[in-house]
């Protein structure tokens, strides 16, 4: 199904997945990925600040999420979905949008035209670890089941990993777009317990990589440096001033420049533009 662009936020299911497309074609593209309880609408500051610059950004619901709350996918799968979506872009993922966008550049090297990870990792790499997530994953699932969205959306916002996110950018009233059964789904599907590790792959990256984390995020800004040096001279570590695992929500600013930084490193890379390298199965944007 194509994906209109109206210049206004269109909204459109396309090959699975719900996505909203603003900015003019053609230009740059931009795929924000987000992360699990939230919508593709959680970008909005950042999606409305890069539009503003001129690009084209694409936001997608991820399976379980929002419009896509019916969608069932594992991460590789999750990729080869938002990958067939959103086609050639520059792929910006935040934190569960951050690991779907490494599977995405490993899987389809060739639409990736540079990736921003944002308090992202790429899995755990001790198999008893990993187990042990899983499960924690599947009592988080159970608990949902139990208690309600409301009730876990606020046990959620109220861990640690949250700590430094202001109530007013939480954006609570998106995440209860969500429904439990989906959300239930995606733990299930995509948590981190599931993952396979990438770790050994990740020099396989070629494109032009930005990786981010706040300042006040202990762990994943040693696992973005963890990162950056698995990945190679291609990939840069940036850490975000005032700002804990949900940069883009309470530095929007920064990580707009972060990801601007990245787009200008794509196009000296010399990467093709959108519109000419679409794959044959996905439709071009166009306007209504």
């Amino acid at each position: 199904m194509r994906v209109k662009n109206t210049g206004d936020n269109a909204d459109a299911v396309t090959r699975g997945l719900s996505a909203r497309v603003s900015g003019p074609t053609p230009a740059t593209r931009i795929a924000l990925l987000h992360g699990f309880t939230q919508t593709g609408r959680s970008w909005g500051t950042v999606a409305a600040a890069l539009t503003a610059l001129g690009h084209e950004v694409v936001t997608v619901d991820m399976p379980g999420h929002g419009g896509s709350g019916a969608v069932r996918a594992d991460l590789p799968t999750s990729a080869d979905l938002v990958t067939a979506a959103c086609g050639r872009a520059v792929y910006v993922g935040y934190s569960m949008g951050g690991r779907v966008a490494l599977h995405a550049a490993l899987r389809a090297p060739e639409l990736v035209r540079g990736l921003v990870l944002i308090g992202a990792t790429a899995g755990i790499a001790d198999e008893g670890e990993r187990a042990v997530r899983q499960a924690a994953d599947e009592i988080l699932a159970a608990d949902l089941e139990r208690d309600g969205l409301d009730v876990f959306l606020t046990r959620w916002l109220a861990s640690p990993l949250f700590a430094t996110l202001a109530d007013a950018a939480a954006g609570m009233d998106e995440r209860r777009v969500n429904s439990v059964a989906g959300l239930a789904a995606s733990l299930r599907l995509c948590g981190t317990g599931t993952q396979e590790p990438l770790w050994e792959r990740l020099a396989a990256i070629v494109c032009p990589v930005a990786i981010i984390a706040g300042s006040f995020d202990d762990k994943f800004r040693a696992l973005g440096q963890q990162l950056a040096a698995s990945i190679g001279p291609n990939a840069t570590f940036t850490s975000i001033g005032d700002a804990g695992h949900a940069a883009h929500l309470e530095r929007p600013d920064a990580v707009v420049a972060a990801i601007s930084e990245l787009v200008g490193r794509a196009a000296v890379a010399g990467l093709p533009a959108p519109e000419q390298t679409l794959p044959a199965q996905v439709q071009a944007a166009e306007r209504a």
